[in-house]
């Protein structure tokens, strides 16, 4: 056994946009050392890799190895079960990176595997394979979407500049590499001041895909203008509560979003509220955006499962905003964070953390 043709498995599941609900999955089939036959989960509703793999390997399957990156499904969804198809095939071993948490799966399709006769072996590059799909395995262990907040700031800490324009703190490289990662996620969050002072998009548009995430602007008080770009293109969400004005209310309606009322926390949307409110959609990852504002309010309330810094080359000084009072005095409060890789993208670099929780 081999990590060759994991890898290549790993390689295979990173498709360009999001599979949302179902994992990122890549399976290769191998006899006397060669490939025979391989392929990846493309989406929901698509078939699952294994079956990918079993059909371009026919009866090469037969006698061959599966390396696979996360357990072979048993139930019965919009496609076939997986285990049994594998069953059926003839492979006599399966090499699985991770179990599948899923409550239809955890530990049933290997089990399976194993009473129909067929070797399984479990392990192999587990953390990389745990990696790709964080947030998948984050959404069926907690029930909610895993909350990425994503930060781009000057070498010195700033966010904006004092005009709050935050165009463009990063490069083009770090750029490119945001309209993927939108391209990923079920959903892009920033507030409304963000909006108000840099009218974007928040779109894939160098990115080659149709899909388009589910934009959230959140807006406690009504100031986002019916008339922003954000409106222009694909499914919008505004998250705001009862104090915004009715008039406002009405012309997101009339530009097509979907008006959120929520109860307020501090000064601003309950953000708690807001996720628990669209937990039931089957989203594996919204990517919080900013500003500033929305950016303390997540991290206050502790939502945030993930810390996406990019880091650009410029120094703004004084009176650019940052993150504000979190409430903590003292550095024993203070929230603990893991470091899971760093990036470098032209002069741009990428650090990303994970919230330690006890």
């Amino acid at each position: 056994m081999t990590d060759t043709f994991m890898r290549r498995a790993l390689e295979l599941a990173r498709v360009p946009a999001a599979t949302s609900p179902n994992p990122r999955v890549g399976a290769v089939l191998v006899t006397d050392g060669a490939v025979v036959g391989e392929g990846a989960h493309l989406g929901a509703g698509t078939p699952h890799a294994e079956a990918v793999a079993l059909a371009a390997a026919g009866e090469r399957a037969r006698g061959a190895t599966l390396y696979v990156t996360l357990e072979p499904c048993i139930h019965e969804g919009r496609m076939p079960p997986c285990a049994p198809a594998v069953v059926a095939a003839g492979v006599t071993h399966v090499v699985v990176a991770i179990e599948d948490p899923d409550s239809r799966v955890a530990g049933r399709g290997i089990a399976f595997l194993r009473d129909n006769g067929i070797e399984v072996t479990t392990g192999l590059l587990a953390a990389s394979a745990a990696e790709l799909n964080r947030a998948f395995l984050h959404q069926r262990r907690t029930g909610r979407p895993l909350i990425t907040l994503k930060l781009a700031s000057t070498l010195d800490g700033r966010l904006a500049a004092p005009d709050r324009s935050s165009r463009w703190i990063t490069g083009e490289e770090a750029r490119r590499f945001v309209h993927a990662r939108r391209a990923e996620v079920d959903a892009v969050m920033v507030g409304v001041g963000t909006v108000v002072a840099d009218d974007p998009q928040l779109t894939t548009r160098e990115v080659s895909t149709d899909r388009q995430p589910v934009r959230i602007v959140v807006d406690a008080s009504g100031r986002l203008p019916a008339w922003a770009r954000v409106f222009d293109t694909g499914e919008v969400i505004v998250a705001t509560t009862a104090e915004a004005r009715s008039e406002a209310k009405v012309a997101w309606k009339d530009a097509g979003a979907e008006v959120m009322e929520l109860p307020r926390a501090g000064r601003g949307v309950d953000l708690s509220a807001l996720i628990t409110s669209v937990s039931d959609r089957d989203w594996l990852e919204i990517l919080c955006e900013g500003g500033a504002e929305l950016a303390t309010s997540l991290l206050k309330q502790d939502l945030v499962d993930r810390l996406e810094l990019h880091h650009g080359p410029l120094t703004i000084g004084r009176g650019g905003p940052d993150i504000g009072d979190l409430g903590f005095n003292s550095m024993t409060e203070a929230q603990p964070w893991s470091l899971a890789h760093v990036d470098r993208l032209g002069d741009d670099v990428i650090s990303v953390y994970d919230r330690k929780r006890v």
